[in-house]
């Protein structure tokens, strides 16, 4: 499995950090050739499922990850959920905490996966490339 970490602070408040980090939907407008879909409509909470499908047409596959725990963060207590993926493709968990701090917030993101039949080999450039990728997708969400 490869392992990352991302790790960002804002100057928004953890409510609001929260809110656009768990907005699923906003994800695929930052994570190339993906849409986003989340099952049921509504509030998200333990047992709703966020599908990203990735690639053009027929030619994608569907990372389906269900919320295994949803707790926003509340005055000053930190906040934090966990997503497993449960798809054909790819595998693993994710992780995102948001706290208070000095009047804005800070933002852990952490993620294990792995994609079904790739080596261990490739685990160190799929470290990589999900720290980039995330990275760029928890700061353009902090920024909107």
């Amino acid at each position: 499995m490869a392992h990352f970490r991302i790790q960002r602070r804002s100057p928004l408040p953890a409510g609001e950090t929260w809110r656009r980090l768990t907005d699923w939907r906003r994800h695929g407008a930052h994570v190339p050739l993906s849409g986003v879909t989340v099952r049921p409509e509504g509030p998200t909470r333990v047992g709703t499922v966020v599908v990203v499908r990735t690639g053009v047409g027929p030619a994608g596959f569907d990372d389906p990850m269900e919320v295994v725990r949803w707790d926003p963060p509340a005055g000053d207590a930190p906040g934090g959920c966990r997503l497993e993926k449960r798809g054909p493709v790819v595998l693993g968990w994710a992780e995102i905490e948001v706290r208070p701090r000095g009047g804005g917030s800070e933002v852990e993101w952490r993620e294990e996966v792995r994609l079904r039949g790739l080596p261990r080999l490739f685990d160190p450039p799929t470290a990589w490339s999900g720290r980039l990728l995330f990275g760029r997708v928890v700061d353009a969400l902090l920024k909107q």
